[in-house]
């Protein structure tokens, strides 16, 4: 009986030991209250740069402090949000005209309006060879053209500018079917209940359909800009880190232009 005890008490012994001599590990649970505790930074992005934003919050998020949190929609829409006092921190804009506006009326921290990115416009079909470099297809070929309203978003501006350029805004006009932003035009597209349609060139999908990526001289600059609409480190930081190299890198990446290219 006794060296019964003395082995059940060696066992608990060690049974002690081990749990705290074992490393520590996080649960999903724990991960995800850490998360929840950094500081969150709310963007507000233009459809066309969701994709390429989700990348640079990723990797803001891997080098900082800073929890981002994206709204997307067209900018004529974020633009009415921002006014209305919408709490967004930064606002990633299509156009420099909005960014412009706010700064007049002085809703952006000053001297915080930056250019972040130079768009280009793209006519993509998701038939393979249906469109050709150069033209636009014969008007007999299809049945629709979709392009973004251009009231609401900088690219459908631009579409309409590179019509009327090529002639063919008028004629073209039973033929329009107009998305409330780029990406659902781009849907439009894809799904195809538009033969082709005028789009940004970052949505453009890899090995898939055909593609003339529209000359920049046919429209307006598709500058696009940023502002700082609160003062936060976490604002400042991320308007820093898209000025960065790596940032630069990872927006030219997604089909972008930049000022200095």
């Amino acid at each position: 009986m006794l060296s019964q005890s003395i082995f059940r008490y060696a066992l608990s012994l060690l049974s002690i030991t081990l749990i705290l001599s074992a490393p520590a590990t996080s649960s999903p649970a724990a991960n995800m209250s850490a998360n929840s505790s950094r500081e969150m930074l709310r963007v507000a992005v233009a459809t066309n740069f969701l994709n390429t934003a989700r990348e640079l919050a990723r990797e803001f998020e891997k080098q900082s402090a800073y929890r981002i949190v994206l709204s997307s929609g067209s900018t004529g829409k974020l633009y009415a949000q921002v006014i209305n006092s919408a709490p967004f921190d930064v606002f990633l804009a299509a156009d420099t005209e909005r960014p412009e506006r706010l700064e007049k009326d002085g809703l952006i921290i000053p001297a915080s309006r930056t250019t972040y990115a130079i768009g280009r416009l793209a006519l993509w079909s998701a038939a393979d060879d249906f469109v050709r470099p150069n033209a636009l297809p014969p008007a007999n070929s299809y049945s629709h053209l979709a392009i973004a309203n251009p009231r609401l978003a900088p690219y459908g501006r631009a579409a309409q500018e590179a019509l009327q350029a090529l002639g063919a805004w008028e004629a073209i006009q039973p033929k329009l079917v107009m998305g409330e932003n780029i990406a659902q035009t781009f849907q439009f597209v894809a799904s195809g209940n538009a033969q082709l349609g005028l789009i940004a060139a970052s949505q453009v999908p890899a090995a898939r359909g055909s593609v003339w990526l529209i000359p920049a001289d046919l429209h307006q600059s598709i500058e696009q800009q940023a502002v700082l609409l609160n003062e936060q480190p976490a604002g400042r930081a991320f308007m820093n880190f898209l000025r960065s190299p790596a940032a630069r890198k990872l927006i030219r990446e997604h089909g972008y232009d930049l000022n200095g290219d």
